[in-house]
């Protein structure tokens, strides 16, 4: 889980980016209508001076009008919008693993889609949940990035590692109650508690998604 987990998983074809609350839907809901998403690691000014050398929006904060991490925000976010993204968590990862290997971001809505490409261009894939961050910036477990790679794992072909295993038995056992498990985790806790239930209704939309946001260049777009 999160950049650990990255360095020490082995060589791969593919690696998969799971962000559930709230990269990954975000990166889902904005590439599957057409637009293009920049992760960015920080959430600073170096932020916008990266946006204006691509020529792209920056995403706010999600207490302001506009596009943001919230993937509510991005339901409406008009085909050909470059959008900079910054994460510390997903948007981190997928720059991490840029060089590694082709570069995927899965969430929940998405899953089966990104699993039937893989399992037909990939032999070896790393599925990482990118977790979240306490307050001194140490590592969160997330159950929700767990159950979401268990998502992905479940749907790939192959033999599996005992903590993709893991993974996968995570997604079956909560499969059928995702909103509950979901809304009630730290996570969901700390988004309904800001006032966005709406993100966690979104990220728990179960294979609803045909998109693969593949990251090419600086971008995830639509694989």
């Amino acid at each position: 889980m999160g950049t650990a987990g990255l360095a020490a998983a082995g060589p791969a074809d593919a690696v998969v980016i799971v962000d559930v609350l709230s990269f990954s839907t975000a990166v889902d809901i904005a590439v599957a209508r057409g637009a293009s998403v920049l992760p960015y690691r920080w959430r600073d000014g170096s932020a916008r001076v990266f946006a204006e050398s691509t020529g792209a929006l920056l995403a706010g904060s999600r207490e302001v009008a506009g596009y943001s991490l919230s993937p509510s925000s991005l339901q409406s976010i008009p085909a050909g919008t470059v959008l900079v993204l910054p994460s510390p968590n997903g948007g981190a990862l997928s720059l991490e693993a840029a060089g590694m290997a082709a570069t995927h971001c899965a969430c929940l809505r998405n899953a089966p889609a990104v699993a039937a490409r893989l399992s037909a261009s990939a032999r070896r894939v790393n599925v990482i949940p990118a977790g979240e961050q306490w307050h001194d910036g140490s590592l969160r477990p997330a159950i929700e990035d767990l159950i979401g790679a268990g998502a992905v794992v479940a749907g790939l072909s192959g033999s599996r590692s005992p903590e993709a295993e893991f993974a996968r038995a995570a997604f079956e056992e909560f499969r059928f109650r995702l909103h509950d498990t979901i809304r009630n985790c730290v996570s969901g806790l700390e988004l309904v508690e800001r006032g966005f239930p709406r993100d966690i209704e979104l990220a728990v939309d179960y294979a609803v998604s045909g998109c693969v946001p593949l990251l090419r260049g600086d971008r995830f777009e639509q694989a």
